[in-house]
């Protein structure tokens, strides 16, 4: 019973601490959500419910198809569930910033972009909702199942900003980094974003398609696999850059260890990708290749984030806003923000 008291007291009275969990589950459900929708589709269970929303034109679960098996089914709609647990969080994640507002004892009032970013988790699950329905509609359409993936990237960077802004004061947000720096962390962003965007590419090229009845884009996959790969090489080469530029002008220690630990998921993300290529791409490693390209984009968000900071909260410690971990350097600062250091 205190458990669950203690439950309901995280979004109903919640504190700076719990709305931050809230917001990080709403990460984690996110980025969870990502790759059971590749096992749909790497699982050929992509058209297991063949209609929406429900899961068989009699019924809203699986019930005996000739056209599909119950396995099929089982995964597709198994995955149609987990939107609910995401949508769940969403909805926590509101409450928990309403109230947080709302009741704050001063350390929470007038941060209204909290309610407004966490508005953007039931909205976005809606919204993905309403796609998946044209995804199956549209017998999953490569350009469909792409838009569905990139919709969960933006979520994610939405509950990621949420978790940050949680944990922040009401000051004009300041640079930590040397301008210059900061404006290669922006361009390293975009550079993932396109990588994200080149990797659905090669997924709706690839085998992998959800079910054998579904079409696939009409480029050559060495073709598309080879750029994708090129933009892997920049990806990797400007986060190499940014983490020397980082060292060589003392940047906080935070800063650092956050590129450093995006440089080697990278890494390991990059080994994956070339192990399945030449494994002729075993389901398993799509499925961690899509787990890696969600944690690349978390740790890209993360170094920019980190990259400036906002006065703490009344009573707060200086701490990492990705981790809580306490940085004795934090307080540095290398000057106001400018209206462009307002984005992040």
């Amino acid at each position: 019973m205190t458990s669950l008291s203690a439950f309901h007291r995280s979004y109903w009275l919640p504190s700076t601490v719990t709305m931050r969990r809230w917001a990080l589950a709403s990460v984690v459900v996110n980025a969870g959500i990502t790759v059971t929708g590749a096992g749909v589709r790497v699982s050929k269970s992509g058209l297991g419910c063949p209609t929406w929303p429900k899961c068989t034109p009699d019924s809203f679960v699986p019930a005996q198809h000739d056209a599909h098996s119950a396995f099929n089914m089982a995964i597709e709609f198994g995955n149609r569930l987990l939107t609910f647990l995401v949508l769940a969080v969403g909805v926590a994640v509101v409450v928990a910033a309403i109230r947080l507002v709302r009741e704050g004892d001063g350390q929470s009032q007038g941060r209204r972009d909290l309610v407004r970013l966490a508005w953007l988790q039931p909205i976005g699950v809606l919204a993905q909702a309403l796609w998946g329905g044209l995804v199956v509609r549209t017998m999953l359409n490569p350009f469909t199942v792409s838009v569905h993936f990139l919709l969960s990237i933006a979520m994610l960077a939405a509950a990621y900003a949420l978790f940050v802004r949680a944990g922040e004061g009401d000051e004009p947000p300041r640079r930590v980094v040397h301008r210059d720096i900061r404006t290669l962390g922006f361009v390293l962003l975009a550079a993932v974003a396109v990588l994200l965007i080149a990797g659905v590419v090669v997924t709706g090229t690839g085998p992998h398609s959800g079910d054998d009845a579904a079409s696939r884009f009409g480029f050559d996959i060495e073709t598309v696999a080879r750029l994708h790969a090129d933009v892997v090489w920049i990806v990797v080469g400007l986060t190499f850059a940014l983490l020397f530029a980082l060292h060589l002008t003392d940047s906080p220690a935070r800063v650092r260890r956050a590129a450093l630990a995006l440089f080697a998921v990278e890494l390991a993300q990059g080994v994956i990708g070339y192990v399945q290529y030449f494994l002729a791409i075993p389901a398993l490693l799509v499925l961690l290749h899509v787990l890696g390209a969600s944690l690349v984009w978390i740790g890209t968000l993360r170094v920019v984030f980190l990259m400036r900071t906002r006065d703490p909260l009344p009573g707060g410690d200086a701490t990492d806003d990705a981790t809580g971990e306490r940085d004795a350097d934090a307080p540095r600062v290398l000057a106001p923000s400018t209206p462009g250091d307002a984005t992040a």
